[in-house]
């Protein structure tokens, strides 16, 4: 089992990163999406990435239930979650229980058989927000990437798309 945790800025090239890493293991890789194309921009961002990644992977939408995703395609190949961070504010609009979730996704990383390489955003290295949602927002983020980072193999940061290697 190997855990890596892919984390940066926006467009720093994290998601690329993570599908050369994903890639790098045997057997076909299988990407887990928990974007929602709810609107045009997103359905664009979508398609560019899928356009990018090629037709050799296997597609799973969790926009919310990411473990179950996890579970149910262990033993299939390198799962590549992305991304964290939408899957937080999935949560979050969705009044689900961020710390609890946050949690048991670390608990679910820890009896996986197949690799997971998992993207996240950076979000602590900014100004504080100006507004409760946001700073909610941020801690949370910043606590599930602390959490996933401590069970994780590997963590890399990614700036400028050059990945530097913390853990």
């Amino acid at each position: 089992m190997t855990i890596i945790l892919i984390t940066g800025g926006a467009r720093s090239g994290k998601s690329l990163r993570a599908e050369f890493r994903a890639r790098s293991f045997p057997g076909q890789p299988i990407y887990i999406a928990t974007a929602e194309a709810l609107d045009g921009e997103m359905q664009e961002r979508i398609a560019r990435h899928r356009a990018r990644r090629g037709n050799d992977w296997i597609e799973r939408e969790a926009p919310l239930a990411l473990v179950e995703a996890l579970d149910a395609t262990d033993g299939a190949g390198a799962r590549l979650v992305d991304c964290l961070t939408l899957w937080l504010s999935n949560l979050m609009h969705a009044n689900g229980d961020c710390s609890q979730e946050a949690a048991t996704l670390a608990d679910a990383l820890l009896r996986q058989k197949s690799p997971v390489v998992l993207v996240t955003n950076e979000v602590g290295l900014g100004i504080v927000p100006d507004n409760a949602l946001a700073r909610a927002f941020r801690d949370a983020a910043g606590l599930l990437n602390q959490m996933i980072a401590r069970g994780a193999d590997e963590v890399e940061f990614v700036v400028a798309g050059l990945p530097m290697r913390l853990k």
